[in-house]
């Protein structure tokens, strides 16, 4: 269902604004929502990294405990790691904030747009909203925005393919393929997109009157365009045992919760509650479920099933296809009404307005609490790395897991890190011992001699057993203190 493009006075309709208003949404609360620590501070270092060497590190060198380790994700992400360097440059936080959401709303944009054509305004803004729900828990400032772009590039394009002139859209799919590859590990979803669509059309074929053999067609070279840009990478055909290396890896699957399927957290409860609302839509719906319908809906369910890290493909997936079927009822497909010109273009400008407010340039103006206030979260240990640049204390460093990736960008080579969010690094036994020695157990000091620790940066909301332990023990000195973090000195030498 194809809608023409509203203008302004009376072609655009509130229906019209409805939509937009869903994209203003989603603009606003990425551009209102600072940086965290976790990912973000590391690849800025590796894309500094390459910028200043001209090449793609091949080892790690920022950590102790890993130094000179093979760490093979440096070539998946570098060409975002590049581009977030080049704004940081630029403009600081404030412009990659802007940036990023600048690729997120792009990214719903191009969801709306294929939810309006196939349900109309109202559908599309629902099914938009719908989508940004399961997605919104997986926006942070991080390579993956990228993907997210490629992969609604990928969902346009499909669509585009049905039209008589589809050929035309092929180009996107080598196009988006060649940024995925190039910036995160993901970009196997894109080719399984394609694989269910096409084979979803095998099996609508055996409809009466289905079959659209030109469509295959145009699925299949998709498909081939597609793979063949995987190639595109600087591994080449080595980037696929990467990403079967991650899917396997022990310590991702054991540790990390994005990872692992969705649980009776925030997030698991909004893609069960989203799964059945979808699921209710298609039971009321008075269209049928198509073939490629129902395979890409069940092909993406498994893949949010199976790792949190699917749910907002799922979302993506299922936006259009909720649209369709909602813009079937008579309450979606009804004539959209003009309404009142002047209401409408005062309520289009408001829209204006929410954006232009939400630029992160005018946030330090805002009266926000303190855990989101400013370009940078607060559990970023700015002021506690500055105190180690400071004053020196001796090192090696024990930190929570959260500073790794600040300190990375901030604070080498005077702090290598003991462990990171580039999980995969890290063997399984190291990663005992951090949780181990985080949870205070009795034998954390021992624990911490084995590595030659003097000094320790604790989060007192991730690690508030060992900052108790630490202050009791007569063999460690509080040197700093504040809301994000601890920071405690050896004050006599191992035992």
């Amino acid at each position: 269902m194809a809608t023409a493009r509203p203008t302004a006075g009376r072609s655009l309709s509130p229906a019209h604004l409805l939509a937009f208003a869903a994209l203003v949404g989603i603009f606003a609360f990425v551009n209102t929502h600072p940086i965290r620590p976790h990912d973000f501070w590391w690849h800025l270092a590796a894309g500094r990294e390459i910028v200043r060497t001209g090449r793609i590190p091949e080892t790690d060198t920022f950590s102790y405990t890993r130094r000179g380790a093979p760490y093979p994700s440096y070539a998946m992400f570098w060409l975002a790691e590049v581009g977030f360097y080049g704004l940081y440059t630029a403009g600081g936080p404030p412009l990659v904030i802007f940036a990023h959401s600048l690729w997120i709303t792009a990214a719903y944009g191009l969801v709306l747009w294929t939810a309006w054509i196939r349900g109309g305004a109202r559908a599309a803004a629902v099914g938009t909203l719908w989508a940004a729900a399961l997605g919104l828990d997986d926006w942070n400032v991080r390579p993956q925005a990228f993907a997210f772009l490629a992969g609604a590039l990928f969902l346009r394009a499909l669509v585009g393919l049905e039209g008589a002139a589809g050929g035309r859209w092929l180009p996107a799919f080598p196009l988006g393929m060649a940024l995925w590859v190039n910036t995160h590990g993901s970009f196997p979803v894109g080719l399984a997109w394609l694989e269910l669509s096409w084979l979803g059309q095998i099996g609508e074929a055996r409809r009466p009157g289905a079959s659209n053999p030109a469509l295959r067609t145009r699925l299949g070279l998709a498909f081939g365009l597609a793979l063949l840009a995987t190639l595109l990478n600087p591994r080449g055909p080595g980037v696929y045992g990467y990403v079967l290396a991650m899917a396997r890896n022990p310590v991702l699957r054991t540790l990390v919760p994005e990872w692992a399927p969705p649980g009776l957290d925030r997030h698991g409860l909004m893609f069960f509650a989203g799964l059945i609302f979808l699921a209710g839509a298609l039971w009321r719906s008075p269209r049928r479920v198509t073939v490629p319908e129902a395979l890409l809906l069940a092909g993406f369910a498994v893949l949010a099933l199976w790792t949190s890290r699917g749910i907002v493909w799922f979302g993506m997936v299922g936006a259009p296809i909720l649209a369709a079927h909602l813009g079937a009822r008579p309450l979606f497909a009804a004539r959209a009404a003009p309404g009142i010109s002047k209401l409408n273009r005062a309520f289009l400008g408001l829209l204006g307005g929410m954006a232009l407010a939400s630029l992160p340039w005018f946030k330090p103006a805002w009266p926000l609490p303190p855990a989101k206030a400013g370009w940078l979260s607060a559990e970023t240990p700015v002021a506690a790395t500055a105190f180690l640049l400071r004053e020196r204390p001796p090192g090696p460093l024990f930190h929570a897991l959260s500073f790794g990736s600040y300190l990375i960008w901030a604070a080498q080579p005077d702090y290598p890190v003991f462990v990171d969010p580039r999980l995969e690094l890290y063997p399984m036994d190291l990663w005992l011992d951090y949780l181990a020695i985080s949870a205070a157990v009795p034998d954390w000091e021992e624990r911490l001699d084995r590595y030659g620790i003097r000094l320790l940066m604790l989060s007192p909301a991730e690690q508030p057993a060992l900052v108790e332990a630490a202050g009791r023990s007569p063999r460690w000195r509080l040197r700093y203190r504040d809301a994000a973090a601890v920071v405690f000195t050896r004050t006599s030498p191992s035992q």
